[in-house]
């Protein structure tokens, strides 16, 4: 028995006694499907481009962009994007009419949307859920959460889509 054998570390539940680097992701993540269109509504476009390099690193998604909120409604009733990230604070048109503009309009109701803010407020958390966001991710992100948040709209079909509210009788 060698001198640095006294330090290594026994057998754990954790490691099985295989000293190999281990994941931390503790289950397999669920990835939307290929040719996912995602579409970003934010003016800044260093968030545009964190978040395009994000979604397009490992996954081949198709990136639309809009700098402003009319430009973004247009494009989710012209493109149907299969998810949406929105930021609130936009010039013009703001990220809580757009977002009231989105759940109004048919062809947009059913898009999965998750509202993006760097402002600490939880007040804008509670209030964008109420008005119809599906998920909200505070500035600035990593990657991780990128896709947690994603994870969450997968449906069983491996397609993104809005949570079922539950209903209270």
């Amino acid at each position: 028995m060698g001198f640095f054998s006294f330090f290594k570390r026994p057998p754990t539940a954790l490691n099985n006694g295989d000293d190999a680097q281990h994941e931390r992701r503790t289950k397999p993540r669920k990835d939307p499907h290929l040719g996912t269109r995602i579409l970003v509504i934010d003016d800044s476009p260093t968030i545009i481009a964190a978040l395009r390099n994000m979604l397009t690193q490992q996954s081949k998604h198709i990136i639309l962009e809009a700098l402003e909120a009319e430009t973004g409604i247009q494009m989710a009733i012209n493109d149907m994007p299969d998810i949406i990230f929105l930021d609130l604070i936009l010039p013009g048109m703001n990220g809580f009419t757009a977002l009231r503009k989105l759940r109004q309009n048919e062809i947009t109701r059913e898009i999965p949307i998750i509202v993006m803010s760097g402002n600490e407020a939880a007040i804008e958390e509670f209030y964008v859920q109420r008005i119809g966001a599906d998920d909200f991710m505070k500035k600035p992100f990593s990657r991780a959460e990128v896709y947690a948040r994603i994870e969450r709209l997968i449906g069983d079909d491996g397609s993104l889509q809005r949570p079922q509210k539950a209903t209270v009788e």
